[in-house]
C-alpha cells in the first residue's frame, strides 16, 4: 500500500547577480542590507516594525522562528516573502497527525534496476522551510526536526546529509486552547527556536491597504547567498563587552530562580539572545551591542523557553522574563 504523502510545495531559487565572496560585512553594510530586506519583505506582507526587526535579527543570527497566532494573519506569506527576498528556495510542509519524519527529512529508496540505494531528499532541503501547524504533528515527527535545526544536517539510515546554508525553519502553531488534535511542543523542541513571535491582526490602515492591493505573488531577491553569509559573519564580529555578557547571564539566572519557573532559560538561549542582539546592533549600523538590544529581544527569545510550575498562569513565561528585566540592572 502506498502511504499518502503530506501536502508540500516548493519554489525554485531565483538567480541574482552574485557578489564576490570576501570579508565579513561591516556594520554599516549590514544596516544597508537590512534596509533592502525590510523593503523586500514589506512588498509581500505587512508587519509591525518590531516584528520585522526581530525576524531579520533571527535571519542574520542564523536562528529559527516559531510563529504562534490565529489562522489567516500572514504567517505563510511571511515565510514566502522572506525566501523570495533572499533569493532562496522555499518549501512548505503541512503538518498533520499522520505526518512521519521521513515525509520531512527524506528517505532511502531501493532501485531494483541498479540494485542500489538512493537517498531522496525531503522538503527540509531548502533555504526557508515552513512547517505549518507544527503542533498538529505527533511528537515523533516533531523530534525529527531537532537534528536539522541544531546540526544543519539530516541523518537517514546512518548516513548524514548536510543542509545548504542559509537554512531557516519557520514553524507555525495555532494556540492550543480551543484547538483539538494538537500536541504541545516539548521544551527540547521549543529551545531550538531563537524567537517566538505573534504577528497579530494588522492595523486598520494596513488592512485597508491589503484589501486594495494584494501582496506580490513573487518577489525579486535583494541579496544572494554570498552576501547573506558575509552579513552573518559580520554579525559575529559585532563587539559584546564583558559587562554586557554578565548582564545576559544575570537575566538567565533570574529566570531560573523565579518562583513561577520550574526550569528557566537554557545556556543555549543565552547564546542565541546574544547573537540576536549582535544582529540587531549591526542592523542599526553599530559595531557594538548595547543593553537595550538585549532588552528589546529578551521576550521573543526567552519567554517560550521557560517551563512554568504546574500552578502557573498561561502567560507565566512572559511574566518571568518581565520580572527578570525589571530586577536585573543593565549597568
Amino acid at each position: 500500500m502506498r502511504r499518502h504523502l503530506p501536502v508540500t510545495d516548493a519554489t525554485p531559487a531565483r538567480e541574482v547577480p552574485a557578489a564576490a565572496p570576501g570579508a565579513p560585512l561591516a556594520a554599516r553594510e549590514i544596516a544597508a542590507l537590512g534596509d533592502r530586506l525590510r523593503a523586500g519583505v514589506r512588498r509581500g506582507v505587512r508587519l509591525r516594525e518590531d516584528v520585522l526587526d526581530t525576524v531579520l535579527a533571527a535571519l542574520l543570527a542564523g536562528g529559527h522562528l516559531l510563529l504562534e497566532d490565529r489562522p489567516g494573519v500572514g504567517k505563510t506569506q511571511l515565510a514566502r516573502s522572506l525566501a523570495g527576498t533572499i533569493g532562496g528556495r522555499f518549501s512548505r510542509v503541512q503538518a498533520t497527525v499522520d505526518l512521519l519524519p521521513a515525509d520531512i527529512l527524506g528517505a532511502t529508496v531501493w532501485h531494483a534496476e541498479t540494485r542500489t540505494f538512493e537517498f531522496h531528499p525531503g522538503p527540509v532541503f531548502a533555504n526557508v522551510v515552513l512547517v505549518d501547524e507544527l503542533n498538529r504533528a505527533t511528537p515523533k515527527t516533531q523530534s525529527g526536526l531537532l537534528e536539522a535545526m541544531q546540526e544543519r544536517q539530516v541523518t537517514v539510515d546512518g548516513v548524514s546529509h548536510a543542509l545548504e546554508s542559509p537554512f531557516v525553519v519557520i514553524a507555525t502553531q495555532n494556540p492550543s486552547h480551543g484547538y483539538d488534535g494538537t500536541y504541545p511542543l516539548p521544551p527540547a523542541q521549543l529551545d531550538r527556536f531563537l524567537a517566538r513571535l505573534s504577528l497579530g491582526y494588522p492595523s486598520a490602515a494596513d488592512e485597508e491597504a491589503l484589501l486594495r492591493d494584494a501582496p506580490a505573488a513573487a518577489l525579486d531577491p535583494v541579496t544572494d547567498r554570498d552576501e547573506l553569509l558575509a552579513a552573518r559573519a559580520g554579525v559575529q564580529a559585532v563587539a559584546a563587552t564583558d559587562p554586557l555578557r554578565r548582564y545576559v547571564v544575570a537575566l538567565l539566572r533570574a529566570t531560573r530562580e523565579h518562583p513561577l519557573a520550574d526550569a528557566g532559560a537554557s545556556p543555549r538561549s543565552g547564546l542565541q539572545l546574544l547573537a540576536a542582539a549582535q544582529a540587531r546592533a549591526a542592523l542599526d549600523g553599530r559595531d557594538h551591542v548595547l543593553p537595550d538590544d538585549v532588552r528589546d529581544l529578551a521576550h521573543a527569545t526567552l519567554a517560550h523557553r521557560i517551563h512554568p510550575v504546574a500552578a502557573a498562569p498561561p502567560d507565566a513565561g512572559a511574566e518571568v522574563v518581565a520580572d527578570a528585566l525589571a530586577t536585573v540592572p543593565a549597568r
